[in-house]
């Protein structure tokens, strides 16, 4: 946790009398010490407290921190006339908040331009993210923040509409965590709209994915303290008019993400997309691959397994593929790919919608691209697994944003 200097008279004086029973700690903006005021409601605030974030602009220097658990963050909405916690003028490169306690609820406020993630939560269980906006309000670009929601290392995660836009690797992120939901939010403009990667039983559902590089990605990647991702549903969500070009920084793992990608499925097994809506992503609707990067993780499997796409709509698509070769495979295929493309890797990757697939014809995940096969490719064959169970979070989660 970070302390502020200014807030330490405060805290010896509390020191003396902690209180015993929950309070709401309220926060004003205007106040000339307003951005000092604010770190300290999270420095004293007791279990069962709620910071409660008045109306207006906070213009903050530095980021905020709470470790705290049990602690609600209360603003009075996300838009003009809301709470804004406004991180332009920032001076470190650290995230706009960051929480490491249990059973906190962040909820109707705002954070902009923070120089790195706008909030980050790491090992808090049973956080819920709740009506928050995170920008970088000057679009899309290299130098803004990697996430703007962005938990990991958690286990009971619940988003739940959020909007988050200008994110230079994920909009929505969550990593090394289980038990997940991301519900009724948009992510916009972002590289990657919505993330889940290295992470078990996650349900992400009726999103709108719309003006990212990529729009839903789920990933598995090497040598991350938690590996296997397994059990994810993809339903119901608006992927369209992925189309923003990718301003990843150069050496992150998204910046290879190919523009136009609709839901990207990269070395991650029991997945399901079903019940999507897609159209206008350029490359491909769904994308499946293999993990075709240099790793030294001996337990990493960098293949994709048990994945199945079924019942979903397709509009247009393939009519941009942004990856080498993409041309001229769209060229020979009449001006477009497939909506499904796959790299050819993997085991019991089963698609029954009623579009065309396109294999690259790279079962080998060490065979160069420059080898691709690219050719039409059956994948309805298969016995698709027994369907995955819903994301059930505890009920006092649930209750929060009813």
């Amino acid at each position: 946790m970070r302390f502020h200097y200014l807030a330490l008279p405060l805290v010896a004086a509390l020191m003396v009398a902690v209180p015993t029973q929950a309070r709401t700690i309220k926060v004003e903006a205007g106040a000339a010490d307003a951005n000092e005021k604010l770190q300290e409601a999270l420095i004293v605030a007791q279990p069962g407290d709620v910071v409660e974030l008045g109306a207006g602009t906070w213009h903050l220097t530095d980021g905020l921190s709470l470790d705290v658990a049990n602690v609600t963050i209360r603003g009075a909405g996300t838009g003009e006339g809301g709470s804004i916690l406004d991180f332009t003028g920032q001076q470190g490169a650290g995230e706009g908040l960051l929480v490491t306690s249990d059973d906190v609820f962040l909820t109707n406020f705002a954070v902009l331009n923070s120089k790195g993630d706008g909030i980050k939560s790491k090992g808090a269980d049973r956080i819920v993210y709740h009506k928050l906006r995170v920008e970088w309000t000057a679009g899309p670009k290299e130098t803004n923040g990697a996430y703007g929601i962005y938990p990991v290392e958690s286990s009971d995660v619940l988003i739940d509409s959020v909007y988050v836009r200008g994110a230079s690797d994920a909009g929505i992120y969550v990593g090394q965590s289980k038990n997940i939901v991301v519900r009724d939010s948009i992510a916009t403009e972002n590289v990657a709209g919505i993330e889940i990667e290295n992470s078990y039983d996650a349900d992400v559902h009726d999103n709108i994915a719309t003006k990212n590089t990529g729009g839903i990605l789920v990933f598995d990647l090497p040598s991350l303290p938690m590996q296997g991702g397994h059990n994810v549903r993809v339903f119901d969500n608006d992927v369209n008019d992925n189309s923003t070009p990718n301003f990843a920084p150069k050496g992150n793992i998204v910046a290879s993400v190919p523009t136009g990608t609709g839901v990207l499925i990269m070395a991650n097994r029991h997945v399901e997309i079903f019940d999507n809506d897609f159209d206008q992503n350029g490359t491909a609707n769904v994308m499946i691959v293999g993990y075709r990067y240099e790793h030294k993780d001996p337990k990493y499997q960098p293949l994709p397994r048990q994945i199945v796409v079924r019942d979903n709509v397709h509009g247009k698509a393939g009519y941009a593929p942004a990856f080498d070769g993409g041309a001229q495979i769209a060229a020979a295929f009449g001006g477009a790919i497939p909506p499904v493309l796959w790299d050819g890797a993997g085991e019991d990757v089963i698609v029954l919608d009623k579009v065309g697939v396109l294999s690259l014809g790279l079962p080998d995940v060490a065979t160069p691209r420059d080898q691709a096969k690219p050719a039409p490719a059956d994948l309805s064959k298969g016995t698709p697994p027994a369907a995955l169970p819903g994301i059930t979070l505890p009920e006092a989660m649930e209750a929060k944003v009813k």
